[in-house]
């Protein structure tokens, strides 16, 4: 996307991406040697280190937090403290559930802490499937960044599964926005942390990033962010000032008849059951598709509607079907790697129609040496 791309949407369109890609069959890459997955994590690590990486943090994507449905919030405006135990019993319960399909577990952060030898955190936000959910989280994450206060020369890599790729997204267009388009945005989003008549704040995360947003980059004092998406579908525009690197990763099979950097909608229920043409829920989860928040916040509502209108308000939901044909896997910033994984693990409820594949403590080796190789020189 442009620089100054202020909020605007990725457009969708079957003609050649404006993005970088590239198709990685798995089978026709280079061996990795006699080396065993612990040695070539700790290549990575040694990699890491060199560029300068301070951090890593892991950003699940929707339904994966501890929220999904936007209860336990109304409850934490009133109550803090029961809110917040609330959220870590949902989030566990949740965790011994899924485990690592599609979701980034403890156990997969201490491994990746563990061999790389740099701090591996989870970030976690409610995952609810709303434009005000990712924007919180985006808030969120900028804020916690801030708090640990890194070096400018410092970097940090967020890797982030669905729709939490598009958490950064909004991140990149937060952190490069001018003085207008981020009081729009925040003008839009008011009524989700401020009350509309007391105007008093309940969630004062937003204006302490606000007041940090405002001042210049030098003063923010904030690191290199190089962000690393996985599955993440085409929604939000990327800002090129709002970050260093940019990597997309992408379950993907191309389908005869059709150029590879697309895909298409699904065949027959076998098609989804096999994942045949990849990941379909990157392929579904695009513009028109998020859900009301629920009944009970009439404040996130509003705040979610005037949002909606500020990040894709030409766009109708009744046009879902035409941008869904689409087919985009690219996205128009970044370098986008289309990788065919190979079979799909068990049944759809275990590879989550193609898009369980990224969170795989199996796939890390691989994930972390083609980050350490692109973006900072590293050897596979």
């Amino acid at each position: 996307m442009p620089h100054h791309n202020s909020f605007r949407h990725q457009r969708y369109s079957q003609e050649t991406p404006k993005g970088e890609w590239e198709v990685l069959r798995l089978s026709n890459l280079p061996a990795s040697g006699s080396n065993t997955p612990a040695e070539r994590m700790t290549c990575v690590g040694d990699a890491f280190r060199q560029a300068g990486v301070r951090a890593v943090y892991l950003v699940h994507g929707t339904f994966a937090g501890d929220d999904a449905m936007g209860f336990i919030r109304n409850l934490s405006r009133l109550f803090p403290e029961p809110a917040e135990k609330l959220r870590q019993i949902h989030k566990e319960v949740f965790d011994k559930l899924v485990k690592d399909a599609g979701n980034y577990t403890t156990e997969f952060a201490q491994e990746f802490e563990r061999s790389v030898g740099i701090p591996v955190r989870l970030f976690r936000w409610s995952s609810e499937n709303q434009h005000i959910a990712r924007a919180h989280a985006a808030i969120c994450l900028i804020d916690e960044i801030a708090s640990l206060q890194f070096a400018p020369d410092d970097r940090v890599l967020l890797w982030g599964h669905s729709h939490g790729g598009n958490v950064f997204a909004l991140m990149t267009n937060l952190l490069a926005a001018d003085r207008r388009t981020r009081h729009r945005f925040f003008r839009a989003c008011r009524s989700f942390y401020r009350w509309p008549v007391a105007k008093r704040i309940d969630l004062p995360v937003w204006t302490r990033v606000r007041r940090l947003l405002a001042q210049d980059g030098q003063s923010r004092r904030l690191p290199k962010l190089d962000l690393i998406t996985f599955g993440t579908p085409i929604r939000y525009g990327w800002d090129t000032d709002g970050y260093a690197n940019l990597l997309h990763f992408v379950f993907h099979r191309p389908r005869a008849g059709i150029p590879e950097y697309r895909t298409a909608l699904p065949r027959s229920v076998d098609d989804v059951q096999s994942a045949a043409d990849g990941d379909y829920i990157q392929h579904l989860g695009i513009a028109g598709t998020n859900l009301a928040p629920n009944a009970f916040a009439w404040r996130t509502w509003m705040a979610d509607v005037r949002l909606g209108r500020l990040l894709q308000g030409s766009m109708r939901r009744m046009d879902l079907l035409e941008r869904l044909r689409a087919g985009m896997r690219v996205a128009e910033e970044g370098r986008t790697l289309l990788l065919d994984y190979g079979p799909a693990e068990g049944n759809v409820a275990q590879h989550l129609a193609g898009h369980a594949v990224y969170t795989r403590l199996r796939w890390l080796p691989f994930h972390a040496e083609e980050v350490a190789r692109r973006l900072y020189g590293g050897r596979r």
